[in-house]
């Protein structure tokens, strides 16, 4: 299992996976800069994601490119699975609860999860 991550890291790691492969300098100029995040502060963290295993790098002319293994919409599922392990000890009743809350879920977002629970009746049919 990899090690979390942090606000931040979950932040430039996602820029990087929609819009990757991408040098620190592009991250820095495209995404840091808006965020008001020098250059040396992104090389850190996108350091610290390398050597935790969430983005790769390979040189091209001299530069090193960053690149996340994984598709975004994976990574957030992954990001996801592991708030649940550590924050929730496993258990989705507490989302659960949270999303019966919100106020702010859109007709897209309301689709999608009823799709993702006619997938979990599915499956519990077939087993």
């Amino acid at each position: 299992m990899k090690k979390p991550v942090g606000d931040q890291e979950l932040a430039v790691l996602r820029y990087v996976a929609e819009h990757g492969p991408a040098t620190v300098g592009e991250v820095a100029e495209r995404f840091g800069e808006p965020q008001g995040l020098a250059r040396s502060t992104i090389l850190t963290v996108m350091e610290r994601l390398r050597l935790k295993g969430y983005l790769t790098r390979h040189k091209v002319e001299g530069v090193f490119q960053y690149a996340s293994p994984v598709p975004a919409s994976e990574l957030l599922r992954d990001v996801v699975g592991d708030f649940v392990q550590r924050q929730l000890s496993g258990s989705l009743s507490p989302f659960a609860a949270y999303l019966s809350e919100a106020e702010d879920v859109t007709d897209e977002e309301l689709a999608q999860l009823q799709d993702v629970v006619a997938r979990l009746r599915s499956k519990k049919r077939k087993e």
